[in-house]
């Protein structure tokens, strides 16, 4: 299944893509978000991402069928510590366009780190959203999370070895028992080309970009030929570690660079897309055989970002003009688009 995150339980060998929408995108070259979403539904992209709720969007994907992770940014936090205002933004944002917009997810906050002011008020909104969901008879349609990066790791190499770190199990470990208790997963973004580019004399670049002919890594009966197995296993490791063997992870961020850095063009990132989209059908060597929900970051170039996170101007697979920079074969995938754009593969 592939979808496209506008920037994802598999029981088939087929991993769904999912792309996610950029934010940042001129809006003389990209028109109306009716467009984006006949775009998806084009090339059959089934899944979407949006950071937070943007009303034409959701207007948009009335009717579409597209199923939606809808965000709650960082910001908006501690103002969902209230549980009326959490239940106002579930009836504002899900409650009013529920059952013609297909909500997935919601994710609360993406990537809060534990030293950040904003940790304390991740797992109440979590709990006060849940709540809302409950009351408005949504039961386990919809599921509630929270979007993590890899920095909360402690420990990553070997990926048998993996652990969070102490400064954020403190954090983490009540948000994963919420997530074990209410049958959710968790949400990770994963970015093997970051982990490559600031440590390329012990990562080679085949390693991150699947090309690899041979395993790389042996970690006990494991064998590893690409980093973003070893990245997943190691937060598969760091979940049992602490106390949840059985938690499935969402991969909701996924991509590589056209250009802007180091190793990034369009060679490369139409290689790595390509492979990744081609891998996550059959899991990790610790999770073989599971097709691994992932979204790619992003559906769109975001050419109007700022010149301090100007390389994040070039994850997407497709040009302001809609126009797709690689030709890639999704298959019998199905695509979930975004507001930032990322391809997730189940």
């Amino acid at each position: 299944m592939v979808g496209l995150l506008d920037a994802k339980d598999s029981k088939a060998p087929m991993a769904p893509i999912f792309l996610l929408l950029g934010f940042l995108i001129s809006s003389l070259e990209l028109t109306a978000d009716g467009e984006v979403i006949e775009l998806y539904k084009s090339n059959g992209i089934g899944r979407m991402r949006i950071y937070e709720p943007d009303q034409s969007i959701l207007n948009a994907l009335r009717g579409s069928n597209i199923e939606l992770i809808i965000g709650i940014s960082n910001n908006n936090l501690e103002a969902l510590t209230d549980a009326a205002a959490a239940t106002n933004w579930v009836e504002k944002n899900v409650r009013n366009y529920w059952p013609e917009v297909k909500f997935r997810y919601i994710a609360v906050g993406n990537e809060v780190h534990p030293n950040e002011n904003e940790a304390q008020f991740v797992l109440p909104a979590m709990q006060n959203i849940l709540n809302a969901t409950a009351s408005a008879n949504f039961n386990d349609r919809i599921k509630v999370s929270t979007a993590i990066d890899t920095t909360l790791l402690g420990n990553s190499y070997p990926p048998s070895e993996g652990s969070f770190s102490d400064s954020a199990s403190s954090y983490i470990n009540p948000i994963i028992k919420f997530l074990v208790k209410n049958g959710a997963p968790l949400l990770a973004n994963l970015y093997p080309y970051f982990s490559y580019i600031t440590n390329p004399q012990a990562i080679s670049l085949p390693y991150a970009l699947f090309t690899s002919q041979s395993v790389v890594m042996m970690d006990g009966n494991h064998g590893y030929r690409n980093l973003f197995d070893a990245m997943l296993d190691s937060l598969y490791s760091a979940l049992e570690r602490a106390g949840a063997p059985d938690l499935q992870i969402v991969v909701s961020e996924s991509g590589w660079p056209s250009e802007g850095g180091a190793t990034a063009s369009i060679q490369n990132a139409g290689t790595y897309y390509k492979n990744l989209i081609n891998h996550v059908k059959g899991g990790t060597p610790k999770r073989p055989g599971h097709a691994i929900e992932t979204y790619l970051f992003a559906m769109f170039d975001e050419n109007q970002k700022s010149a301090a996170t100007a390389i994040e101007r070039h994850f997407g697979l497709f040009l302001p003009d809609k126009q797709p920079k690689y030709q890639i074969s999704f298959g019998n995938s199905i695509f979930c688009v975004g507001r930032g754009i990322f391809v997730s593969i189940l």
